[in-house]
């Protein structure tokens, strides 16, 4: 998993609460196995008028001036609904590396960790704050810096963020499920060795 320590990134604003993992990967698309390839699924009913991927210029990550935005700010609870993995999947293979709300369904929350992107949350003034910012000075850039907990922008924004100790850890070393364990690598080879499993 790629290691996050200071992203700075165009923003895009979704003007929505309760965003649903239904939303960010429809039914049709949790057949598919594989964790790669689901960022074109990411908003799939908004985000296109038909199943030929034919783009709808309304929605905003299909307008001009956020093709290239990497932090996503949003209301809140984002990620409710069912548990689907396919979602945080798609959020990381889309390019997002941040998103920004004042509240997160628990399991999407938790997921998103392990998919090397973080999910911030701030106060609902906070995020009202954000989307002000955005529309007045777009293209608007952030910068968030997971090492020192904050948020910037170049007008002046200077924020705090919380975050689990261990799960910043993790994000700052790049470790998913699968990397905590292999630091232990050495030891789980010797005791299988001493119990004749390899």
């Amino acid at each position: 998993m790629q290691a996050f320590t200071k992203h700075e990134g165009l923003v895009v604003p979704m003007d929505r609460s309760d965003i649903d993992t239904d939303q960010l990967v429809p039914k049709q698309f949790l057949k598919r196995v594989e964790r790669s390839g689901f960022g074109k699924f990411l908003f799939f009913d908004w985000r296109y008028l038909n199943d030929d991927y034919a783009e709808n210029p309304e929605f905003e990550l299909n307008r001009p001036e956020y093709r290239d935005a990497t932090i996503l700010l949003a209301r809140r609870n984002f990620g409710c609904g069912s548990s689907r993995e396919h979602a945080p999947w798609a959020i990381a293979d889309y390019g997002f590396r941040v998103i920004l709300a004042s509240s997160y369904a628990d399991i999407f929350y938790n997921n998103s960790f392990k998919n090397g992107y973080l999910p911030v949350k701030l106060s609902e003034e906070q995020i009202e704050d954000l989307f002000e910012r955005e529309a007045r000075f777009r293209p608007y850039k952030l910068t968030v810096d997971l090492v020192n907990r904050r948020v910037t922008d170049e007008h002046g924004l200077d924020l705090t963020f919380e975050i689990d100790d261990f799960r910043r850890d993790c994000l700052l070393n790049g470790w998913d499920d699968v990397g905590l364990t292999l630091r232990y690598e050495d030891k789980i080879l010797a005791y299988e060795k001493a119990h004749g499993i390899v």
